[in-house]
């Protein structure tokens, strides 16, 4: 068994993955602790990657003889992209600056969900959003409600609630961008949402 001391940051990728292997079998390590899996086979990564609706949202890919290398971006990470258009029901951060936008969309029954929110987005894109939102009126559907900062978390959210007139269009690669006419809603975009965190009323 190594040292708590040991310096494993030069160890390539593969001497690293084993000793951790190795340590977690050794103490019977479970839950908190969790080891991701680790595969060389191109056949079980493609197949990981359709399993994006139970929270698998991508791999990453490292060199097996690669070493840890601070403030170098040495790692690859393909993402499973999915687009996705929702209405923003709340913010958190500054109303001048959102640092992330609550989504919801309509259930059969008219009554708005909240199904997750966005990550931060680039400073202009945060800019766009807080010129085109307006502060909720009285009756929005999720007043009173609080929202989880994250899933095993009593956290909850600081948010700010705004009109419905405004829906969020996922798609990683584009600005945000009011529709040409007339039409009182606006379009957006922004990296995909995160999985929704457990939401309850207040």
């Amino acid at each position: 068994m190594m040292a708590l001391t040991t310096d494993t940051t030069g160890w390539p990728y593969r001497r690293h993955r084993a000793t951790l292997e190795s340590v977690f079998a050794a103490r019977q390590m479970s839950a908190p602790w969790a080891l991701c899996s680790s595969i060389t086979q191109e056949e079980t990564a493609r197949e990981w990657l359709t399993w994006a609706s139970a929270g698998v949202e991508g791999v990453v890919f490292k060199q097996l003889n690669d070493a840890y290398r601070p403030s170098v971006w040495g790692w690859q990470k393909y993402k499973v992209r999915e687009t996705s258009e929702a209405i923003v029901g709340a913010v958190t951060g500054s109303p001048a600056t959102p640092r992330t936008l609550l989504l919801g969309r309509h259930d059969t029954d008219g009554r708005l969900q909240y199904v997750g929110r966005t990550t931060t987005p680039a400073r202009a894109t945060g800019n766009a959003v807080a010129g085109l939102l307006a502060p909720g009126r009285r009756g929005h559907p999720w007043t009173g409600w609080s929202f989880s900062a994250g899933w095993g978390t009593r956290e909850t959210l600081n948010v700010t609630l705004w009109n419905l007139s405004w829906w969020w269009k996922s798609a990683p690669t584009s600005p945000a961008t009011p529709p040409a006419g007339g039409d009182n809603q606006h379009a957006g975009t922004a990296p995909a949402p995160t999985s929704p965190p457990p939401m309850s009323p207040a």
